[in-house]
């Protein structure tokens, strides 16, 4: 039972990754009409990289995959006795499928961490710099009432 689930995964991620390749190929000819038209606007967008089509390609069907046949493994050797007599070949097939999905797992959360830092980084120069602004101002006012006073005490003499 549990051979026929795996085939039925593996088809599904196959079927997936046919799917998403049919939409990368579309939306890269549909933005290659789109940048002839409006090619303001796409200069400020980001386009597809080869990351973006791995992710979605291999990555996360590969991590669906196993993250689905595990929990189908452990729920049917909760169920099914027989199953605990085939657990080693199961264990042996989701750690294969295990090791890609913890890597590809690990650099997601790297490139997250990533962007989160860079964030926070950009945040941190914004309100250095509305800080600096608000300072500069404040100055200027102070300045700009100074000069206002000098004149006025200098017309009030006159």
């Amino acid at each position: 039972m549990l051979e026929v689930i795996a085939i039925a995964c593996v088809f599904l991620g196959m079927t997936t990754i046919l799917k998403m390749t049919i939409v990368v190929v579309k939306r890269i000819k549909t933005k290659k009409e789109r940048r002839i038209k409006k090619m303001t606007q796409d200069t400020q967008r980001e386009g597809v990289t080869f990351n973006d089509v791995f992710m979605f390609m291999i990555a996360v069907p590969l991590v669906l995959l196993w993250v689905g046949f595990a929990g189908y493994v452990i729920w049917t050797g909760l169920a099914e006795p027989g199953v605990l007599d085939q657990i080693e070949s199961y264990t042996t097939l989701i750690a294969i499928l295990g090791g890609p999905a913890l890597l590809i797992i690990k650099d997601a959360l790297d490139v997250w961490k990533q962007e989160q830092t860079s964030k926070t980084e950009f945040y941190q120069t914004k309100a250095k710099s509305i800080i600096d602004y608000n300072a500069r101002a404040q100055e200027q006012n102070q300045m700009i009432e100074t000069k206002q006073q000098e004149h006025d005490h200098k017309n009030l003499k006159k």
